[in-house]
């Protein structure tokens, strides 16, 4: 006996499966809650997803996420504007964030294709500290070397947070702690 799929549940599956570490069971244990347990629940998340996507945007000095022009970090005058933190993704700064241990600015490169040299000199501006806080694999050691480079005619001083971090791991899978202590313990490059 053949089981009759239900088409809109299907859609609800496969748009849970679209999303980062949720595969076919989990994406179909929160369908069925979704629709079968908590029909409100489900609903307030679809108003947060959708009223998050049209408010939330990049900032336009460092790309994090923000609702204004500037993110709360850029506009906050109490960080020490002379360090600047360049990570892979807005992600990596609320990690940063959470651990409490940097009090600086950030500046958000995903891909050295989509970095604008000249909004990059703007972004170090007063910076006397640049730290890399990428996970070490080669690739984002070269985007590393790219970068100094574009910014050997700055006074700036380069590190990147020390091999706490393991080769391969994204921040994000790093606990709090072992990254408090990667970001203490920052080498020079």
């Amino acid at each position: 006996m053949r089981h009759s799929k239900i088409e809109a549940f299907e859609n609800i599956v496969n748009a849970f499966e679209a999303f980062p570490s949720i595969g076919k069971k989990s994406a179909i244990r929160l369908a069925y809650h979704a629709v079968m347990i908590d029909g409100f629940g489900a609903m307030k998340l679809a108003h947060a997803l959708e009223a998050g996507i049209r408010a939330i945007g990049k900032c336009e000095k460092c790309h994090n996420m923000s609702e204004n022009e500037l993110c709360a970090i850029c506009s906050d005058d109490y960080r020490d504007k002379t360090q600047l933190c360049v990570v892979q993704s807005a992600k990596d700064i609320l990690i940063l964030e959470e651990s409490g241990q940097f009090n600086g600015i950030y500046y958000v490169i995903t891909e050295l294709s989509d970095l604008d040299e000249t909004h990059l000199f703007n972004a170090v501006n007063g910076v006397q500290e640049v730290i890399f806080a990428f996970s070490p694999s080669i690739a984002n050691d070269t985007m590393i070397l790219y970068i100094e480079d574009k910014l050997k005619n700055f006074t700036i001083k380069f590190t990147k947070i020390a091999q706490g971090v393991p080769t391969g791991v994204e921040l994000e899978n790093i606990d709090l702690l072992s990254l408090s202590r990667a970001l203490e313990a920052r080498v020079l490059i």
